[in-house]
């Protein structure tokens, strides 16, 4: 699976779904409820599971939001916007950047393996480096 879809996981060694998330929230959210959907969701995947997963196109139950009278809010995220303050509070240790997304240090040599985990939905971060310069530092 491309690390750069949102797929909801069904369980071992089951298909993908990339609906599925936006149709349960739907079908969870109260009637006038919002959902926001921020960052990258699909775009387009070549490698994807069907035609329509290869396009970006999504089989979203539509009409559930219009019944319910839901809310969309979508787009990436506005990074600017929390940039300093979030700067801020890694430089003062008061969030633990690295250790919240279990950043794992990588050589070079070992990318094709991260990029590879990366892919089958490993859930870490993976931080390449390829002359050492991290050698010895705990993430903060």
């Amino acid at each position: 699976m491309s690390g750069n879809r949102a797929v909801a996981y069904l369980g071992r060694n089951a298909e993908e779904a990339p609906a599925t998330v936006l149709n349960s929230l739907m079908g969870i959210t109260r009637a006038g409820g919002a959902l926001g959907i921020p960052g990258l969701y699909v775009t387009a995947d070549p490698g994807g599971i069907d035609e329509d997963a290869k396009s970006g196109t999504l089989k979203v139950r539509l009409g559930l939001g219009w019944a319910k009278s839901h809310r969309f809010t979508t787009g990436q995220c506005p990074v600017m916007q929390y940039h300093r303050g979030l700067m801020m509070a890694i430089l003062h240790e008061w969030v633990h950047i690295a250790k919240a997304v279990n950043a794992t240090v990588i050589g070079i040599e070992d990318a094709p393996r991260g990029y590879a985990e990366f892919d089958q939905g490993a859930s870490r971060k993976y931080v390449l480096n390829p002359h050492g310069a991290l050698d010895g530092l705990q993430p903060v």
